[in-house]
């Protein structure tokens, strides 16, 4: 069984407040992007993950796709296994939920090849204890999530969107920049209504002035490669640029798939970790 692993962008992702456990309560509009992990799975005696590919990720316990595995072996209450071979394409430490996706392909390959027939409410129940950009990971396409990322509302999109994809700098720590959040000032909000209304009517001249992430002026002090990057995506064509997730990956979006491969030729000259891509209307069925 071989599934994708796609990765995700964050047209918005705004901040509205605060759990008494501490965590954060967001709403975003994330788009699943043709950028991918591949997950190959093959029935065993034992469970095993071999990782492979241009991008490192550990192979031991405290993998995501393990961690899934091992997660909804317990639910079922099962023995069952599973050799498991990822091929890492998604740049870690990015805000591209590479890891979360892995482990939402790993649920979905797993849940057809033990048989378990889970429907998908119950996969995101257990994936989100594991990691809340999961539940998303298993929806996919276009969708605006809220809460914690368990309350996921799928939304309509007009069309393809051409992007380049860059990583800047090493990677950020989810914990790291929420902590930053807290100490800090005032914030630019994205609107995010508008945000729906601009991809549902595929109006990409809109999208510059109501995208948004609350996030991105609290990495810049800790990543400061990242204002730069946003800037040189500008410079080199894309109508709207921003940082995806908590970071430290940035995209910059094209008016068409001719400026978008005309903008990473350049870039990818500066930058090793630079794609190009584009969003997704689909993701592949299981």
């Amino acid at each position: 069984m071989i599934i994708r692993a796609y990765a995700k962008i964050n047209w918005s992702l705004d901040t509205v407040g605060l759990r008494e456990d501490g965590y954060h309560l967001l709403d975003m509009v994330m788009q699943s992007v043709s950028l991918h992990d591949t997950l190959t799975v093959e029935p065993a005696d034992g469970l095993s993950l071999r990782v492979e590919g241009p991008m490192r990720a550990p192979a031991g316990p405290d993998n995501l796709v393990l961690r899934a595995a091992q997660a909804l072996r317990q639910y079922a209450g099962i023995q069952a296994g599973a050799d498991i071979r990822l091929r890492k394409r998604i740049p870690s430490g990015a805000g591209l939920g590479g890891g979360s996706s892995d482990a939402a392909a790993a649920l979905r390959a797993l849940n057809s090849l033990w048989g378990l027939r889970y429907p998908l409410d119950r996969l995101c129940d257990i994936g989100l204890r594991l990691g809340a950009d999961i539940p998303y990971c298993l929806h996919g396409t276009l969708c605006r999530v809220e809460g914690i990322g368990e309350i996921i509302t799928p939304l309509p999109a007009a069309r393809i969107y051409h992007l380049v994809i860059l990583q800047p700098c090493r990677g950020l720590s989810t914990r790291q920049v929420f902590t930053a959040l807290g100490g800090a000032g005032a914030i630019r909000r994205p609107d995010t209504q508008g945000v729906i209304d601009a991809l549902r009517g595929g109006a990409l001249s809109a999208l510059p002035t109501v995208m948004g992430n609350t996030l991105q002026e609290i990495s810049i002090p800790l990543r400061p490669q990242i204002r730069q990057a946003v800037k040189l995506l500008r410079e080199h064509g894309a109508r709207a640029a921003q940082m995806t997730g908590s970071g430290s990956a940035v995209f910059g979006v094209f008016a068409s798939a001719a400026a978008a491969r005309t903008a990473w030729e350049a870039l990818r000259k500066k930058y090793r970790a630079c794609y190009l891509s584009h969003t997704l209307l689909n993701t592949d069925p299981l």
